[in-house]
């Protein structure tokens, strides 16, 4: 699944189009690179999101199967580190 689609799906962002302007800002990064708007997240990458008043670090846990999840099963998904 694509950075944005994922963020936005498991409850990280409200709206893809806030993940896209995210990942294009280059504040998004994936396994410590830098993430593609086009990059596929798989299980066990850690996602960094570098806020202007710090960063907030998550382990994908798994990956969705429907194009949004229920708030509730977000733990299932995503996991915050830092």
């Amino acid at each position: 699944m694509r950075i944005d689609k994922y963020l936005s799906s498991v409850n990280l962002v409200k709206r893809r189009t806030v993940a896209q302007d995210m990942v294009k800002s280059g504040v998004v990064f994936i396994n410590g690179t830098q993430a593609k708007a086009s990059k596929e997240v798989r299980v066990g990458d850690t996602i960094e999101i570098r806020y202007l008043k710090g960063s907030r670090s998550y382990k994908v846990l798994k990956i969705p199967t429907t194009k949004t999840i229920p708030k509730s099963a977000k733990e299932e998904y995503v996991e915050e580190i830092s």
